[in-house]
């Protein structure tokens, strides 16, 4: 076959194209469909990728935000809404802190007992070393000062128990008298300090400044009782209210923040 430029008609114009002597042809009108489907198929996949990679970067950015929306302010800076005190003394509020005179006394949370939770509070000695503790595990609402110490849980505060004649069982981050720190992880005033406080169930473990130093589960061994002010050995509620003591104008401690939030579920 003799070929001239006669046999060849533009693809522009939907003609078919002779070569080499055969009649193999492609019709332009499938060829722009098997395009459009090529491209479909890719902005779908590129569409399926973006999905993908969106959700992962939430997912990442969900792990590493800050989780303060989970905390529950229990104090809002401004005054005592919400809180009763009992025992001798008062509290108050300055410079957005929760001060004390006197004592000795309990600041608590009546509304709610509290378990399977934790519990943060940020505070600082106003001297070198002071004395307080947070108190946990009340089960019922307290009607004098008394009765937290011996039916609750006292996590204590007290960098310096030998100048009260006590020793380590009485040391900052413990659960007074009843447990040793793992670390002694206290900072001196006017520096700031943090609890997270985990209830989980029967178990109590203090975290003090990012370091646990308290893993205690109701149960395991403790010391007998030394002095009459430590509290009655016995069980404590998986739940119960919670407060501040204050122990005497000798002893300040303030307290800059106290919130919760519920215990994550494994």
């Amino acid at each position: 076959m003799t070929y001239s430029w006669c046999n060849f008609v533009p693809w522009s114009l939907g003609g078919k194209k002779k070569l080499f002597g055969g009649d193999s042809s492609i019709n332009l009108i499938k060829m722009k469909n098997r395009i459009s489907k090529f491209k479909s198929r890719k902005v779908l996949m590129v569409e399926k990728l973006t999905g993908v990679l969106l959700f992962l970067m939430i997912l990442t950015i969900m792990a590493f935000a800050p989780d303060r929306q989970e905390w529950r302010q229990l104090f809002n800076g401004k005054d005592l809404t919400g809180w009763k005190h009992i025992g001798p003394g008062d509290h108050y509020v300055e410079d957005g802190l929760i001060k004390s005179h006197g004592g000795m006394g309990l600041l608590y949370w009546p509304g709610e007992q509290f378990g399977n939770c934790v519990i943060k509070v940020v505070y600082r000695m106003r001297d070198e070393n002071s004395n307080s503790g947070v108190f946990i595990r009340i089960p019922i609402e307290p009607r004098e000062e008394w009765m937290p110490i011996h039916y609750g849980y006292e996590v204590q505060i007290d960098n310096k128990p030998e100048l009260s004649d006590e020793d380590e069982y009485h040391y900052t981050g413990t659960i007074y008298s009843l447990t040793k720190p793992i670390v002694k992880a206290g900072k001196p005033g006017p520096e700031w300090n943090t609890f997270e406080i985990t209830l989980d169930g029967p178990r109590t473990i203090v975290f003090l400044n990012g370091v646990k130093v308290t893993d205690y589960t109701e149960g395991d061994p403790v010391p007998e009782r030394v002095f009459d002010f430590e509290p009655i050995r016995g069980p404590r509620p998986d739940k119960g209210f919670i407060g501040v003591q204050n122990h005497g104008d000798a002893d300040l401690v303030y307290y800059k923040e106290i919130a919760v939030k519920k215990l994550k579920k494994k």
